[in-house]
């Protein structure tokens, strides 16, 4: 999968501004992994969040897209609070949870119907705006197969038979 490169990646956000193509975005850092015994998705503190540098690679992800002429976009997150908060500090906008893109990394069985259900959503999804869709490594990979670093803006084209496409990522850890 290309990882955008110099031109490319002026292809890449030229394709997001086009209409039929979205980003997911996995949370910016939020060390260690999985979630804690005592995890509930309403309360911040029994989850794993982003560090300073998780919250700063956030910022610096809005940045880019503003860079690359997207002032403001239409922002779905699952609602665990990494997520959510790696979107409201990437700033485009008002932030939608879609729990579809909740983690399913301590629940794997949910997988086959919970990457059904954003199948749907995608294939759905009006995709006439600029849209990004903020989640976890998990998911990222079971609906594309490419599995994203913290913080990487993986580019999607939905094809004219709603299949979805990769086309390339811009990693942001720098």
């Amino acid at each position: 999968m290309p990882e955008g490169g110099i031109g490319q990646t002026d292809t890449l956000w030229g394709a997001l501004k086009s209409g039929n193509h979205l980003v997911l975005v996995r949370h910016a850092l939020a060390p260690g992994f999985g979630d804690p015994e005592e995890f509930d998705v309403k309360d911040c503190r029994t989850q794993r969040n982003l560090n300073d540098e998780g919250r700063r690679q956030s910022k610096n992800i809005g940045d880019m897209f503003r860079s690359n002429g997207i002032d403001a976009a239409t922002v779905y997150s699952s609602q665990w609070c990494r997520c959510l908060d790696t979107a409201e500090l990437v700033d485009l906008g008002q932030v939608l949870e879609l729990p579809a893109l909740n983690s399913f990394y301590e629940e794997f069985s949910r997988a086959p119907l919970q990457t059904k259900e954003i199948q749907s959503w995608i294939k759905n999804a009006p995709l006439r705006t600029p849209t990004v869709l903020v989640s976890h490594q998990v998911n990222i990979t079971a609906l594309t197969g490419y599995s994203p670093a913290s913080g990487e803006i993986v580019f999607i084209r939905r094809n004219s038979d709603a299949s979805l496409a990769v086309i390339g990522s811009v990693r942001t850890l720098r």
